[in-house]
């Protein structure tokens, strides 16, 4: 399936946050099509080179060093959700305003045209033999997360989800926790401070759930998306007592085709002591816990 350039417009570019954003855009024709067939977990690399950077009375001053820099590639994105209205397809995206690439997207108004690539890399899939998904987010690994979330509800009515998703502080949460709260069956929040939720890690209540459900272990898959530091304990927490798990890994992913060679994840390979390298672009970013290479 063509993978664009598509030239979509923006619906919605709406602040949810001190330096968040919801930003939704709108596809038609073969773009909606392609767009409409989006796994979650995959993502998008878009142009943002001829977007305009806001008025620097506006920009922070830890940001005011990146106005000068000049955007050549293309950034990566993924989704909150995809939503496919009759010959149209609104792919949903959560970010946070970082450096010039998102500087440069807060100007984004309703109409403007923007040019997407994707939908890219491979996601996450749903195994038959699962009956209850763990959803595990920390910070700006929310997105895809909520993506899956919308489509287990939507397409697998009888999966019991359960979300367990933290920040380091309530300000860092990239959502509203009363309205994340409602997408599943039951939410865990958590915050390295307590500011909002329980104090502490999101591997804490992960692994309290998982000792207390043990005997439906083999009916549990864990999928997560964050930091790698915390990816790390989770895949550890799952490979330790035999539960499938999922993991959306982050990297620069300049060109989203595998060519660039800037993306690479260390893993294993089955059956040998050796690792090899993959592209977190191509063979990503959802990987097996069980075969990536933690630093």
């Amino acid at each position: 399936m063509k993978k664009g350039p598509f030239n979509t417009f923006v619906k919605l570019n709406q602040q949810t946050g001190e330096c968040f954003y919801r930003l939704d855009l709108e596809f038609e024709g073969t773009g909606a099509d392609a767009f409409g067939k989006t796994i979650p977990g995959q993502f998008a690399e878009v142009d943002l080179s001829k977007t305009a950077l806001p008025s620097p009375k506006v920009i922070s001053p830890e940001l005011k060093d990146k106005l000068g820099r000049k955007i050549i590639l293309r950034r990566p994105f993924s989704f909150c959700d995809i939503v496919v209205d009759g010959g149209k397809t609104t792919a949903e995206m959560l970010y946070r305003v970082v450096g010039p690439a998102t500087l440069r997207m807060t100007t984004l108004k309703a109409g403007n045209s923007v040019s997407v690539i994707g939908p890219l890399g491979n996601g996450f899939s749903v195994p038959e033999d699962k009956k209850l998904a763990v959803l595990v987010a920390g910070g700006m690994g929310s997105p895809p997360v909520q993506h899956l979330a919308n489509v287990l509800a939507r397409n697998y009515p009888d999966f019991e989800v359960i979300a367990i998703a933290g920040a380091k502080t309530k300000e860092k949460l990239p959502f509203d926790t009363d309205n994340f709260s409602k997408c599943w069956t039951k939410c865990v929040i958590t915050t390295d401070d307590g500011s909002a939720g329980q104090a502490g890690f999101v591997t804490v209540p992960l692994e309290k759930f998982l000792d207390e459900n043990q005997k439906q272990k083999d009916q549990i898959i864990i999928y997560g998306c964050g930091p790698e530091e915390m990816l790390a304990k989770v895949a550890d927490i799952a490979n330790s007592r035999g539960i499938d798990c999922q993991i959306s890994m982050e990297r620069m992913m300049a060109c989203g085709f595998g060519i660039c060679q800037g993306c690479a994840v260390e893993c294993k390979l089955e059956g040998s002591n050796e690792t090899t390298y993959k592209m977190c672009c191509t063979d990503g970013p959802v990987f097996d816990s069980k075969e990536i290479v933690f630093k």
